[in-house]
């Protein structure tokens, strides 16, 4: 079982840069492939950003490719999505995901993390 908290979301003008952290609970983090995915208001769940369970493989959805990163810190239990050149079109909340394995996928993970707001501005 895995708990997963977020945070460091908020209003930042379009442009500007956030960066979001999860906080897992747990003594066997290092055995997750982590993920993050958004929802905007009347659209569907997607997916953001995965990272394996070594934190040396990574993807990204096309339209955040080149701005956002995706990073973790075994040490602390924490998964990082830093996100730069924000455009109003990133707004949504934002969910912190885990899959037990090694690998990320754009689907599939059985543990989610309550979300955090990102509203970008004009």
């Amino acid at each position: 079982q895995v708990q997963l908290v977020e945070s460091g979301g908020g209003l930042v003008q379009a442009g500007g840069s956030l960066r979001l952290s999860c906080a897992a609970s747990g003594r066997t983090f290092s055995k997750y492939a982590m993920g993050w995915f958004r929802q905007a208001p009347g659209k569907e769940r997607e997916f953001v950003a995965g990272i394996n369970w070594s934190g040396g493989d990574t993807g990204y959805a096309d339209s955040v490719k080149g701005r956002f990163t995706i990073s973790r810190d075994s040490a602390k239990n924490t998964v990082y999505l830093q996100m730069i050149s924000l455009k109003p079109e990133d707004t949504a909340v934002y969910y912190c995901t885990a899959r037990y394995g090694s690998r990320w996928y754009t689907s599939g993970y059985a543990y989610w993390g309550q979300g955090t707001q990102v509203t970008v501005s004009l």
